[in-house]
């Protein structure tokens, strides 16, 4: 199945993408998937189908989250988006219906997305992979909040947090950026002296939206 009203930004943490859907949703009245729109499905999941995902819904003693080595983090996170991917193509099989956009923050992958859609639908946001590691606890963000007091609570924290850094420097690597910026889709960096509403001009004309379109 081709998405011919669906508008897919993908990339990598930090770099602007829950915004920009937001933003373009709210503009042209479209049908916002946020970030981790896919949880509204978890509750439902067959372990046996999605286990990566169940084993953090499952999940009973959150201390054994923070406490895998790089090597499981990258492979569970590996496995996670690769089974947010079929659930996200699930729920876009029933929002996708003629007349009114879909805007998507997506784990969809690019070589998926290539099969799907088109470059006029498909725009890759990318900030310095540093910026994931060295800013991940600086948002005022819950779920982020709470695993930054798990690790606290260790017998040695400051090793559980370096420990916990590298997980993500492995999920945040160079070589995935690299991937992204040539994956053969249109690609926005970040940029710190561009406003919000800049980037959601610079989107619009990615994707020929609006005035662009015209």
């Amino acid at each position: 199945m081709r998405f011919e009203n669906v508008y897919f930004v993908n990339g990598t943490g930090y770099a602007g993408k829950s915004t920009l859907v937001k933003a373009l949703a709210e503009k042209y009245d479209g049908i916002l998937c946020g970030e981790n729109y896919h949880d509204a499905l978890l509750p439902e999941l067959d372990r046996e189908e999605f286990p990566n995902l169940c084993w953090s819904r499952d999940l009973e003693d959150w201390h054994e989250f923070i406490r895998r080595t790089p090597e499981e983090y990258e492979a569970w996170i590996t496995g996670v988006t690769r089974e947010c991917e079929t659930l996200e193509l699930r729920i876009l099989e029933e929002l996708a219906v003629p007349g009114r956009p879909v805007f998507a923050d997506t784990n969809i992958c690019p070589e998926t997305l290539h099969r799907i859609s088109d470059e006029r639908h498909v725009l890759i946001m990318l900030a310095d992979p540093e910026i994931s590691v060295r800013r991940f606890f600086e948002r005022e963000d819950r779920e982020k909040q709470f695993l930054y007091r798990l690790l606290l609570e260790e017998p040695d924290p400051e090793a559980a947090l370096a420990n916990f850094r590298e997980c993500l420097g492995r999920v945040n690597s160079r070589a995935n950026y690299e991937r992204l910026l040539r994956c053969g889709f249109p690609v926005l960096l970040r940029d710190e002296g561009r406003t919000p509403a800049q980037t959601l001009a610079l989107a619009e004309r990615f994707f020929s939206l609006g005035e662009a379109e015209a």
